[in-house]
């Protein structure tokens, strides 16, 4: 087994975040689905960016988010990500950088712009996504470091960049370098909508080598096509090692081999931006299970960097999550 050097490595989709607030009647008028995320091409951002109102502009990403909780909670981590030799590519490189995550995967000097989600966000702290892939969607197997996924407790594959076929092919050949290496595996289902189009390679990946899967509620639902959170708990025990399974405000269960573990959901004043809630549980559960942590310390280190990340826009931590969990006594 070569030598440890980092916690985690994410592999998905390099992307710049742009939020902004908008109400229910904006995401009518664009036939937009409330809480989902949608693939756009290049013509609908423009439109959709033109539309929308003040912004933040951040560099995002679900695993990359992921791969910043990690640090935030002291943890190292990498990330592998294709961006374009463009303005966001710079900004997303230099941003990622920033924050302590290792990111040398080259910038394309060809093809489509670096990725751009239009995220918008109700109310009610709902975020609703419209992406457009760009760059990201043309990773494959090149762009793949051995050497970092060797070195990491866990590569981390975020289900979003599952839809190009080279991706998928990228998912399979860093699933083989890992368990060649003797590290483990951990798999983000993302998005309803993502397992409706891959249902059957998902599990197929999840059966041939994935020991850590993370899912909400209606994703694990969709993965196994019950009808009941129950029933689907019951369905994937057979099919990983642990499945860290989060139910919004009702908290989250981890699935063990030695059973089940109910995690409760961490407080907080105001549900500011629901954006990257899904991101920050698997950067604590991640953080904690590769220091070896027990699975219910694992769950709580999770709930904690949800709480954190809904109580203000953006995806990316505010606060020190390594300060917030040894105040609550998760970590010394």
């Amino acid at each position: 087994m070569s030598e440890l050097e980092r916690d985690v490595v994410g592999i998905g989709n390099a992307i710049v975040d742009i939020i902004a607030r908008c109400n229910d009647e904006f995401l009518a008028v664009r036939e937009l689905s409330k809480g989902h995320m949608e693939l756009i091409d290049w013509a609908a951002a423009e439109s959709l960016y033109d539309a929308m109102g003040p912004a933040i502009e951040i560099s995002g990403g679900s695993a990359a988010n992921t791969c910043a909780g990690v640090a935030s909670l002291g943890g190292t981590a990498g990330f592998i990500g294709r961006v374009a030799e463009d303005q966001f590519g710079s900004v997303f490189s230099h941003d990622i950088r920033s924050i302590g995550v290792t990111f040398e995967t080259p910038p394309a000097d060809d093809g489509a712009p670096t990725a751009r989600s239009l995220i918008l966000v109700t109310e009610d702290g709902e975020r609703t996504m419209s992406t457009f892939l760009g760059a990201s969607v043309e990773l494959g197997e090149p762009e793949l470091d051995a050497a970092m996924i060797a070195g990491a407790a866990v590569t981390y594959l975020e289900g979003y960049l599952f839809d190009p076929p080279k991706a998928q092919a990228a998912f399979h050949e860093a699933a083989r370098m890992a368990a060649e290496a003797e590290r483990e595996v951990a798999l983000s289902l993302s998005d309803a909508f993502c397992v409706e189009r891959h249902r059957a390679a998902f599990r197929s990946l999840i059966q041939g080598g994935v020991e850590l899967l993370f899912a909400n509620e209606e994703e694990i639902i969709a993965l196994y096509e019950v009808s009941s959170f129950e029933e689907a708990v019951s369905a994937v025990r057979g099919e990983c090692r642990i499945a860290a399974l989060t139910r919004s405000a009702l908290g989250s269960i981890v699935v063990t081999p030695d059973g089940i573990v109910e995690i409760p959901v961490q407080p907080v004043d105001e549900v500011v931006d629901t954006t990257g809630a899904g991101d920050l549980y698997a950067a604590g559960f991640l953080y904690g299970h590769a220091k070896g942590l027990d699975a219910a310390i694992c769950g709580k280190l999770g709930s904690l960097a949800a709480a954190e990340i809904i109580g203000h826009l953006g995806a990316r931590p505010e606060a020190s999550l390594s300060d917030l969990a040894r105040t609550k006594g998760l970590i010394s």
